[in-house]
């Protein structure tokens, strides 16, 4: 995370250099004492993160970052307890009343890391709810498929046959193609021919996978596959 620390005090910058020194995923990309040098550091670098003052000559802190299209996270450091409600307007993250410790600027940046993590997992549930279904062209229609639906893909010349729970469907879809629209976690290609989904499958014995009266081969180059998955439910 490239950090950048706006102050006009130089004591400032020394003690937010030495608590950042705590963490080594923090990296300065620069020091800037006034707005118009935090601008032109901003311009040329890629900046994750301000500690910024907001009593500085010229131009405050809260106008620096209204002038900014798309301002980095903010945790502002200051003295003046009176703004604080400006910056929660603003979407900082953290408001810093100097002198502050260690412990206070660690929960501030922890603030960061924890935003992170709960975007990484919105996103990945906004990914799976996408991928949960998708249109296939049979029969002169399209038909919606749910992916729990599927239990095995067979390919058929240049068709596919896609089994489902009450039916199967064939398409003009080559395997490869229609591997790309299955969420890759939860199916597995298991012969040139074949693509299963996981958690319908309901036993392994020697070289055929069982689901439900089904049998489907497994290939001798997808094995290690197959051995990989076992091991993992074990």
């Amino acid at each position: 995370m490239n950090y950048l620390i706006v102050d006009d005090e130089p004591i400032a910058h020394r003690i937010l250099e030495g608590y950042c020194a705590e963490l080594p995923f923090l990296k300065k990309v620069g020091n800037a004492y006034n707005a118009l040098e935090a601008s032109a550091i901003i311009t040329k670098h890629k900046v994750d993160l301000i500690f910024l003052d907001l009593n500085m000559p010229k131009i405050m802190g809260f106008e620096l970052l209204k002038t900014l299209p798309s301002p980095p996270k903010v945790i502002v450091t200051t003295a003046y307890k009176e703004y604080a409600l400006e910056g929660y307007e603003l979407d900082i993250i953290d408001y810093l009343l100097k002198p502050f410790s260690l412990p206070r600027f660690l929960k501030a940046i922890n603030k960061i890391t924890t935003e992170k993590e709960e975007k990484k997992v919105e996103m990945s549930t906004v990914d799976t709810k996408k991928n949960e279904r998708f249109f296939l062209k049979g029969d002169k229609m399209y038909h919606q498929i749910l992916m729990k639906d599927i239990l095995f893909v067979e390919a058929f010349g240049n068709y596919c046959k896609v089994y489902l729970t009450e039916k199967m469907i064939l398409t003009h879809e080559k395997i490869s193609t229609l591997e790309t629209s299955l969420i890759k976690e939860k199916f597995l290609r298991v012969h040139k021919s074949f693509i299963v989904a996981i958690h319908r499958i309901e036993t392994i014995q020697g070289n055929q996978i069982y689901i439900h009266d089904h049998k489907i081969p497994i290939g001798q180059t997808y094995r290690s596959k197959i051995n990989t998955l076992i091991a993992r439910k074990k």
